[in-house]
């Protein structure tokens, strides 16, 4: 369970510190003129929303991982840590070609619209935009049953949450002048490198 727990906490701050998750959210406080409060009650909401739909996801993955560990040994030893490995190959593969898919990097910050509105479409394109590395990591973590799903995720949306929270709040302040380019655009080689260690971790440690 301990390999459970330390690889939910790796990936949620990699995902948290992805620079289209919460930049964009720094950018549209100052140019809606939101106080501290607003922005952060805001980063709260969107990526609240983003990690619920992430979960709810990753729940009907990790049952399914259950579901087949409990009659095959072979799943939770071999095939889970397996699926773990492929994704991050296919993660590093991604990032060689380049493919970035925005989040909310896509939305105008200057868009002069009505808070609620901002909050609304903010929200909603966030819960339709879940992270898929943690959905396979479900996988593994179903194989151990339902504690482990659970681990998974409230690690997760504490984690990201609380992650987004922070970095909003140091970039109100001036922290998003830090060069974050290599994270923005090599998110997937980091993320693919993460997977792919779990994965070797999960196949070398019997539960």
């Amino acid at each position: 369970m301990i390999q459970i727990l330390i690889g939910s906490f790796v990936l949620s701050i990699v995902h948290a510190s992805i620079p289209n998750h919460w930049i964009p959210l720094v950018a549209i406080g100052k140019a809606e003129n939101w106080s501290r409060r607003e922005v952060l009650w805001i980063t709260a909401i969107v990526g609240g929303a983003h990690t619920i739909s992430t979960i709810l996801i990753g729940i009907i993955i990790g049952l399914l991982g259950y579901k087949l560990s409990s009659g095959y040994e072979l799943v939770r030893r071999v095939i889970a840590p397996l699926i773990l490995i492929v994704l991050g190959v296919i993660y590093l593969i991604l990032d060689q070609k380049g493919h970035h898919p925005g989040k909310l990097s896509e939305i105008n910050p200057v868009s002069r619209k009505s808070k609620l509105a901002i909050i609304t479409s903010l929200g909603i394109g966030m819960f339709f935009s879940p992270c898929i590395e943690i959905e396979a990591y479900y996988f593994t973590a179903g194989s151990l049953g339902w504690p482990a799903i659970s681990v998974v995720s409230m690690v997760y949306l504490i984690v990201t949450v609380l992650g987004m929270i922070l970095l909003v709040d140091l970039g109100r302040k001036g922290v998003e002048m830090i060069r974050w380019h290599f994270l923005e655009h090599h998110e997937k080689k980091v993320t693919g490198v993460v997977l792919i260690v779990l994965g070797v971790f999960a196949y070398s440690i019997k539960v």
